[in-house]
């Protein structure tokens, strides 16, 4: 059986690329947020903006970079206990990418990466937002809204074509 982990990252730059937070939510309930030390120097002025004012909103949410690997794993380890694998459900590359770095590229064989860009209903995540006030750009609120906004999309059967000569 598998877990889904929906993750979000929020981070400097899209070329000076450093975390800055990492929210994740099972679709089981639990939750996990980080903020991690960042060089400011490295952020563009959208995150200046729109992601710092947002960081410190959450109490217990400081955490070391030498740390994190170790507090995911733990937190992983939690919510596993419910699943043999976990699926880590990300809508953005760079939220993979970071969550690998911060593990030092030492992800668990039972933690699955799936990219579920096409699975996000836009207008569903933009509701869950403003249904509950929650401000986007924000690491933990995101995850919450991808969770709410995701929709598995029906495989497609295959099509036996016949061929023309």
């Amino acid at each position: 059986m598998k877990l889904k982990i929906f993750i979000d990252t929020e981070f400097t730059d899209f070329i000076d690329c450093h975390l800055i937070s990492l929210g994740m939510v099972a679709e089981s309930g639990e939750e996990f947020y980080a903020e991690v030390p960042y060089p400011d120097a490295a952020c563009s002025s959208f995150v200046r903006e729109a992601v710092i004012p947002l960081l410190g909103m959450l109490p217990n949410s400081k955490c070391e970079v030498k740390d994190l690997k170790e507090k995911v794993i733990d937190w992983f380890g939690l919510v596993r206990s419910k699943a043999e694998f976990l699926e880590i459900c990300f809508d953005y590359q760079t939220d993979w990418d970071l969550l690998a770095d911060a593990m030092d590229s030492c992800v668990p064989q039972w933690c699955l990466p799936r990219f579920i860009g096409r699975n996000i209903n836009e207008l569903l995540r933009y509701s869950f937002h403003k249904k509950n006030k929650l401000p986007e750009h924000h690491a933990l609120y995101d995850a919450r809204a991808n969770l709410y906004a995701f929709r598995e999309r029906p495989t497609m059967p295959s099509i036996d074509m016949k061929r023309c000569k």
